[in-house]
């Protein structure tokens, strides 16, 4: 088992972009060490160096202090070393054993696959996140079948099944409910008992400070910062990471808008019941931003989805007080609706085609047929420079772009639609602090100043607290409180996402 890893002044170049110029991280046995920066300030790059995806270019690799080479994934398996992508590897036609325990499955004395210590390893490892499930998971169930956030314990139970010594959790937290965290905490903390590294990816700084020893801020491929977590504040790792003040108001309800709310009503949902929900009622006023909380998984996506017409419902839904039943996202849209989905990666972008034909996707009937392609072109520049689109140009492919860019481009291609609806799933998962501000930039302005309806789903928080006017907790798949104004605090909030009642909170 190793104790330390260190990566010295790190090159890594992706034809004419530099992804890390002079990246450094160092991370011993038993610590933590928070590795932190904005979308394509070179994190993920940094990771894939460590766990031998792509080959550095420039700068070493030192175990325990001696050089060292990771040609591939399995090198770096060899020498102890796991990594938990944010993106998924696991394969959906497969079920959780055999995904865990792929090419390296138990075998018997006859050299066959010994299926009986397949499941019971496999029922250990799930043991580990007992009472946090949503499903009856079992060793047998199939990948497709399960919800997001089991999915990613799986991605984590993959990763530690063969005892490594350094973990690498890259944004593993950003699909996992509150009880799901606590509990990799908790896991975390016996790793370090073990003698184990963790190196923790993550852009929420709560998470940060709770469970970090260390940290290394990387910006625009440099290492910037680095030292003891207790000797820095949020502020100042902020600025480390984006040299810029003005975000840091949105961090804090900053983006709050303080613009009267239009009394007119916009949206009305009375009853609306399917698998997912049990009744959920409640109004939107034009140009209020809503937001919806609780725990993953409480029917927040069936709600969304239901109104764009993607699930079957039952119930009433009314816009402008006129009742509208769309059978078909299609039907959704002519009204002015638009969905920005939780997966971006399935359900938002077509990753192997250009910026312009993913911004286009919902609109190009608009340019004519044939495609009048300047005009169309025209609009999808002043989309791009609206939503600060840091692209080196609209025919680029979409996969060209960093986490946070790809998700503008989510946004933008329904902007081009001008939209009266906006239902957002967790819009700013997985995305940097400046991004994040200028998206909360971005639904302040679409909301107070240009009218438009916002549903937003949030995984954190902080961001429902400091950005909506008011906030539908869910619970059971249905609204189980609504908070606002002064009862709008993070202990209520939590409190509700957990099912207690405002007695029980006071």
């Amino acid at each position: 088992m190793g104790e330390s890893l260190s990566a010295r002044n790190i090159v890594k170049h992706y034809g004419g972009v530099v992804a890390l110029s002079d990246g450094n991280l160092e991370v011993r046995a038993r610590e933590v060490v928070a590795l932190i920066g904005a979308n394509g300030s070179g994190k993920s790059t940094m990771s894939k160096v460590i766990n031998g995806v792509v080959v550095l270019d420039g700068g070493q690799l030192l175990l325990d202090g001696n050089p060292i080479h990771f040609p591939s994934p399995q090198a770096a398996k060899n020498a102890g070393i796991a990594t938990v992508f944010q993106e998924l590897s696991l394969i959906p036609q497969m079920t959780v054993a055999e995904n865990i325990w792929l090419t390296r499955e138990p075998l018997n004395s006859f050299g066959q696959v010994d299926r009986k210590a397949v499941k019971r390893r496999t029922e250990e490892l799930l043991g580990l996140f007992e009472g946090t499930y949503k499903t009856a998971l079992h060793p047998d169930a199939s990948i497709a079948s399960l919800p997001p956030d089991e999915k990613q314990i799986i991605e984590i139970l993959k990763a530690i099944s063969f005892n490594p010594w350094l973990v690498i959790l890259d944004e593993a937290t950003a699909s996992l409910d509150s009880r799901q965290v606590q509990r990799l905490f908790d896991l975390v903390a016996k790793w370090k008992e073990q003698g184990k590294a963790i190196v923790f990816v993550s852009h929420r700084m709560e998470e940060i400070f709770r469970i970090a020893d260390k940290y290394v801020v990387l910006r625009n491929g440099r290492t910037v910062g680095a030292g003891n977590i207790q000797d820095i504040n949020e502020k100042q790792l902020i600025k480390l990471m984006i040299e810029k003040e003005s975000v840091l108001g949105f961090l804090r309800g900053g983006a709050k808008s303080e613009e009267k709310i239009e009394k007119e009503v916009a949206l009305e949902v009375e009853n609306l019941t399917n698998d997912g929900l049990r009744g959920v009622s409640f109004k939107v006023h034009k140009g209020e931003l809503v937001g919806i909380g609780g725990l993953r998984g409480q029917g927040q996506r069936h709600l969304l989805h239901s109104l764009f017409g993607d699930i079957l419902y039952s119930g009433i839904v009314k816009l402008f007080n006129q009742e509208v039943r769309f059978k078909h996202p299609r039907d959704a849209m002519r009204r002015g609706f638009a969905l920005v989905p939780g997966d971006r990666a399935k359900e938002g972008l077509l990753y192997i085609r250009s910026i312009l034909d993913n911004l286009l996707l919902p609109s190009w009937r608009r340019f004519g047929f044939p495609l009048k392609v300047s005009n169309a072109r025209t609009e999808a520049t002043q989309v791009g420079s609206h939503l600060n689109l840091k692209m080196a140009g609209l025919d680029e492919p979409v996969s060209s772009l960093s986490g946070g860019n790809a998700q503008k481009v989510v946004i933008g291609k329904w902007l081009m639609r001008d939209p009266q609806v906006l239902l957002l799933d967790d819009p700013t998962k997985g995305v940097d602090v400046g991004t994040k501000a200028e998206f909360y930039a971005l639904l302040t302005r679409l909301s107070s100043q240009d009218g438009k309806t916002i549903l937003l789903y949030s995984s954190d928080d902080e961001e429902l607290i400091g950005l909506c006017d008011r906030v539908l907790v869910m619970h059971d798949g249905m609204i189980h409180t609504e908070l606002s104004g002064n009862t709008l605090t993070k202990e209520n909030l939590i409190g509700a996402s957990l099912g207690a009642s405002q007695g029980d909170r006071e």
